[in-house]
């Protein structure tokens, strides 16, 4: 081979290694693509009353990329917005209140979120009763199944958040199955990790059970004192990790962090958890 072809085909194959090493690049990126991190603002319920920009603004310079609301502290949806702004944060879902989700308050509630940027409205409670019974259980069902088409309509979700009672045994089933046996997979299926385990669940068998439904996931820890933090508890993240980002469907991590002495402190101690663990 003479200097000349040499030279062209060296070049042909470095071309080709660089395109292998882009593709390989490429690759790993997807594979190590990671779900951003949300807090659930009634981490901090005592503090936002008092300064809700400032609590804002210290929950961005943690690193959180999104929040979830518990209550708006009479802000109008353009103030927050513009507070959401400032702070480079999104909005990654609401806790909406049952009512406000039905005929009279729909449309409301979905153009005050379309304003936030939101499109998952989580019912956090207001079931419990209705589904401890098979015809209640089938009732709500049907009501949120209605609810997520109306829902989809404006590029929105709707769905149920976890309480410890929802995974106590009820005549033979949970009152969680009951409900999310009988609804669409477009009803999210917020699992709490925290309470899960504390109501004799498992976060893990769930996830399984329900694929592709758990869009939005809350990260609670369980075991260990009111201080202790994610990664130092007794959940199995890696496993919880694991299955979320293989078949649940998850689009936000979202930290829940209800005890503690300093709630900032525990919310900052559980995101440092998770950087530990290779989530941020």
């Amino acid at each position: 081979m003479d200097r000349r072809n040499f030279l062209k085909t060296s070049a042909g194959v470095a071309a080709l290694g660089m395109a292998f090493q882009g593709l390989s690049q490429m690759t790993v990126a997807d594979e190590t693509k990671k779900i951003p991190i949300g807090i659930q603002l009634y981490s901090v319920r005592k503090e936002a009353p008092k300064d809700f920009a400032g609590t804002l603004k210290k929950i961005a310079d943690i690193g959180y990329k999104g929040i979830e609301f518990a209550g708006y502290h009479d802000k109008s949806a353009k103030e927050i917005r513009a507070m959401l702004d400032d702070c480079g944060l999104v909005c990654c879902g609401t806790h909406t209140a049952l009512s406000t989700v039905l005929v009279d308050e729909f449309e409301k509630t979905v153009e005050f979120n379309q304003t936030l940027g939101n499109k998952f409205l989580i019912v956090p409670s207001g079931l419990e009763q209705a589904l401890e019974t098979r015809d209640g259980g089938q009732m709500t069902a049907y009501l949120f199944n209605e609810l997520a088409e109306k829902a989809a309509k404006h590029g929105m979700f709707v769905g149920y958040h976890a309480h410890p009672g929802d995974l106590k045994k009820v005549d033979n089933t949970t009152p969680w199955d009951r409900f999310f046996s009988q609804t669409k997979n477009e009803v999210v299926m917020q699992l709490d990790t925290g309470n899960c385990l504390i109501g004799g669940g498992s976060p893990y068998d769930i996830l399984k059970k329900y694929p592709g439904r758990a869009k939005t996931v809350h990260l609670k820890t369980f075991g260990g004192d009111n201080n202790t933090v994610i990664g130092d508890d007794k959940v199995n993240w890696a496993e919880v990790f694991e299955l979320c980002e293989t078949i649940g469907g998850t689009e936000w991590y979202i930290v829940e962090h209800e005890t503690g002495d300093d709630p900032f402190v525990s919310i900052k101690g559980c995101f440092e958890g998770l950087r530990k663990m290779g989530k941020v």
